[in-house]
């Protein structure tokens, strides 16, 4: 079965493009046996440790511990919690990724780990966001948190370094996960990432963000520093990281905003520290503290500072309210520092209340956008506020030449084209014949067109993304991909799909087929130790405690010398064999 977007959730547009298909039906037998592996160590280890939400939502977000979930069963069963499940294709960029969780959509790789990986991938992976992020989820207060830090997060900017950091370790990633690659390949992968990374200097608000998320959404206890529970997804995706929590050696810090934006992490190895907030809502409120440093809410030349040294799409919102999209490219500052002309390159759109104005699409402003920032000379009511009579008064008329002195000392002249209003506040003129200098610079001239004078006193706000995305980007109609089906089982995938028949109850002679798979997988797989450890399984919770049950045993401690991973692996496979209730469904 394949599940389309279109069947999971009600993706906006312009998010559609980072969404790929789930072909359930290629999941392989070994890809349902990694899967059953890491939930039944999970379930096993974490219910303990874990806040009690994640217990109680697994069955509830429509995830087993048996098999690979299907996203379109995870969306119809998240509704009832306000929340949608979509599959996108791997890493995306943040304010996608935020986006997503800022409309109540819950984001889910389709990739699931190789087994070589089973305890840890750099990748995102349906184990860590289906497992990890859905089933909590459920409760109320936490969901609160996740959609308003992704209305957050999603406003977040970058520096163009960071964003070219991004692209290499999603390639870097793609190249690990999904194979083929040569090992010159991914070693100049590898040292891409590294060169990346030591481009950027300083941290971010969007990197400060990264930061606040990781170790909340991504790592986060809640509790007291003496007994804390898990509620974030690595940790709950991954028994290796989430039983760290028990030892001395991970430092439990109490929850500290500023401490947390400060604390940078390595996600390819275990966190030293981990914070523990008493309560959800004092990640609410935290998140609400560190928003109000973020440009989105500062406004002003710092933030549209950051804005042209990101070299992506941004918001400026000017005190009128009109939203201007774009690649800021240049400013013009006053002598104290006051903004007094901002100007974008290439496809730039115009919106009011995130609603793009008619006819100030993209195609229209094409080429870029330019226009004053500030207050009229000799006028101390913002324009933007004028009523119709005080803009006669200014000699503001349509059809009309006017004349604009900014106290910045920018002059527009021309014919008043048209006025518009939105919220009684003047957002916008238009000017024919139209030229527009400082001093001796001219910045706009008659012959480039019409000049769209955006009307405000200040930039308010400065925000990563667009206004009006569904407007501003263009829907992408992606080329059908290629539908993946299962092809004929390999050798040992058979033999994972043979155990599974057992486990599921449809063969009638037990002991004797488990006695055939034994047999076969020294000649398919010798090293092989995922497969075995399911044997064993069956063998005691069937209470089969037969000479075959030893031959398995004694196989599995020959395997575990081999690699000091597979020794914990196996381990710890027995171990939830012997105490875990085998589960079949």
């Amino acid at each position: 079965m394949t599940v389309t977007v279109q069947e999971t959730q009600q993706v906006p547009k312009h998010l559609r493009k980072y969404t790929a298909k789930q072909n359930y039906d290629a999941y392989t037998p070994i890809n349902h046996a990694v899967w059953r592996y890491v939930m039944r160590q999970n379930h096993h280890t974490l219910k303990d440790l874990a806040h009690e939400a994640y217990t109680d939502g697994l069955r509830a977000s429509g995830i087993t511990i048996e098999k690979i979930p299907n996203v379109y069963d995870m969306n119809k069963a998240l509704a009832p919690f306000e929340w949608g499940a979509a599959t996108i294709d791997g890493f995306i960029p943040g304010v996608a990724f935020f986006e997503f969780q800022g409309n109540g959509i819950l984001p889910i790789a389709t990739e699931i780990r190789k087994l070589e990986n089973i305890q840890y991938t750099p990748a995102p992976d349906i184990i860590h966001e289906a497992a990890g992020h859905a089933p909590i989820l459920c409760n109320e207060k936490y969901s609160e948190y996740v959609k308003l830090f992704g209305e957050i997060g999603k406003k977040a900017i970058a520096t163009k370094e960071e964003h070219e950091h991004f692209d290499a370790v999603r390639n870097y990633s793609n190249l690990l996960e999904k194979g083929g690659a040569t090992e010159e390949e991914i070693q100049a992968a590898e040292r891409r990432v590294k060169e990346k990374e030591d481009a950027i200097q300083g941290v971010s608000e969007a990197e400060k963000i990264g930061r606040l998320y990781w170790w909340t959404v991504e790592y986060g206890l809640i509790g007291t520093v003496e007994e804390p529970r898990i509620y974030g997804a690595g940790l709950l995706s991954s028994v290796a990281e989430g039983s760290n929590i028990l030892s001395s050696e991970v430092e439990k810090r109490p929850f500290n905003v500023q401490e947390m934006v400060e604390t940078a992490f390595d996600i390819t190895k275990p966190q030293p520290q981990l914070f523990v907030c008493t309560s959800f809502d004092q990640l609410i409120d935290g998140l609400k503290e560190f928003a109000n440093e973020m440009a989105f809410i500062k406004g002003g030349t710092e933030s549209l500072e950051k804005a042209i040294q990101s070299e992506n799409t941004a918001t400026s919102v000017f005190s009128s309210g009109l939203q201007v999209t774009g690649i800021f490219s240049e400013r013009l500052i006053d002598n104290e520092g006051n903004l007094t002309y901002i100007k974008t390159n290439g496809p730039t759109n115009l919106a009011v209340d995130n609603i793009e104005l008619p006819g100030h699409g993209t195609n229209h402003h094409a080429d870029g956008f330019g226009s004053p920032v500030g207050k009229l000379k000799g006028l101390t009511k913002p324009l933007e506020d004028l009523n119709d009579e005080e803009l006669v008064g200014q000699g503001i008329i349509k059809g009309e030449r006017a004349t604009l002195n900014f106290e910045s000392g920018v002059e527009v002249k021309g014919e008043v084209k048209d006025i518009v209003k939105k919220n009684n506040k003047v957002v916008l003129i238009n000017f024919e014949d139209c030229r527009v200098t400082l001093g001796d610079k001219v910045l706009f001239e008659p012959e480039w067109g019409v000049f769209d004078m955006a009307v405000g006193a200040e930039i308010v706000s400065v925000f990563a993304g667009a206004a009006d995305g569904e407007a501003f980007h263009p829907t992408v109609n992606a080329e059908p991909e290629e539908e993946k089906v299962l092809s004929e089982l390999t050798p040992i995938e058979q033999l994972f799909q043979d155990v599974r028949d057992v486990r599921e109850g449809r063969v009638e002679n037990v002991e004797a087929e488990l006695t055939r798979v034994v047999n076969e997988i020294k000649e398919v797989s010798p090293d092989d130790w995922l497969l075995r450890i399911e044997i064993i399984e069956i063998l005691l919770a069937k209470e089969i405690a037969s000479e075959l049950l030893k031959e398995v045993n004694e196989e599995l401690e020959r395997v575990k010398m081999l690699n000091d991973e597979w020794c914990t692996l196996i381990e710890r496979g027995r171990t939830v064999a012997k105490s875990a209730p085998l589960i079949s469904e």
